[in-house]
């Protein structure tokens, strides 16, 4: 009997029936979003291209949408969301792969002996680099061999400053660089005023002296002249 029965048997499958798991869902291969009743959620980004299944789970506050992936090694839950909504997707950011430097993190190499001169001037030469590039300022080269010749005969460090001024505010002519230096060399600190235990910033009544006669009445009103036109004067 056991002999006939093996012969109407079917093998047990490989893997476990899907259907248990919901239905079914493939990961776009750029994006690792899923759809459900209209409803958009996220699946771990190593998932990309492939097949997910997923299921609501739950009523009420309790509801959850559970997103399972079935492997070599069997099936694993890799996602669990609450319910989303139409343009109100349900995102775990931990599913996304980590964001590449953006163009303000890029750092400018050096491919000649020229620019790795030009760049070892510091932080405003790569400034100055990254801006007048995207500003599209012409003969650049000629202008950085000029900043580096004007370091080796100045203060390499004022020339630095300089280039991330002239970066700043997008000044890139021929003579904006040697016009900033100088000018950045002639221009000194005034004196700083700083307020203390004995010393105040308010400006003081001192002024008001003048307004006043010697005896501390007011000043007598003298004669004043005002002018109606170029011919006429009038005297109050």
């Amino acid at each position: 009997m056991l002999s006939v029965e093996q012969d109407r048997l079917h093998p047990l499958p490989a893997v476990p029936h899907t259907v248990a798991f919901g239905l079914a869902r493939s990961v776009p291969a750029r994006t690792p979003m899923i759809a459900l009743d209209g409803g958009q959620y996220s699946v771990p980004h190593q998932l990309l291209g492939q097949q997910v299944w997923v299921r609501v789970h739950g009523q009420g506050r309790d509801e959850k949408v559970i997103v399972v992936h079935v492997s070599a090694a069997g099936p694993v839950e890799v996602a669990r969301h609450g319910r989303a909504t139409p343009g109100s997707p349900k995102i775990d950011d931990s599913h996304f792969p980590p964001q590449p430097a953006g163009a303000l993190d890029r750092q400018p190499k050096a491919k000649s002996r020229a620019e790795a001169d030009f760049l070892a001037l510091g932080a405003g030469a790569r400034m100055w680099l990254t801006e007048a590039a995207a500003a599209g300022t012409t003969k650049m080269r000629v202008k950085m061999a000029e900043a580096v010749a004007l370091a080796k005969l100045g203060d390499p460090v004022a020339v630095d400053w300089a280039l991330g001024h002239a970066a700043v505010n997008s000044r890139f002519a021929e003579a904006d660089l040697g016009s900033i230096v100088n000018h950045h060399a002639r221009t000194h600190a005034g004196p700083r005023h700083q307020a203390s235990e004995t010393r105040s910033l308010t400006q003081g009544t001192g002024a008001w002296s003048a307004l006043l006669g010697r005896d501390g009445e007011p000043a007598p009103a003298g004669p004043v002249a005002v002018a109606v036109d170029a011919d006429v004067e009038v005297a109050g």
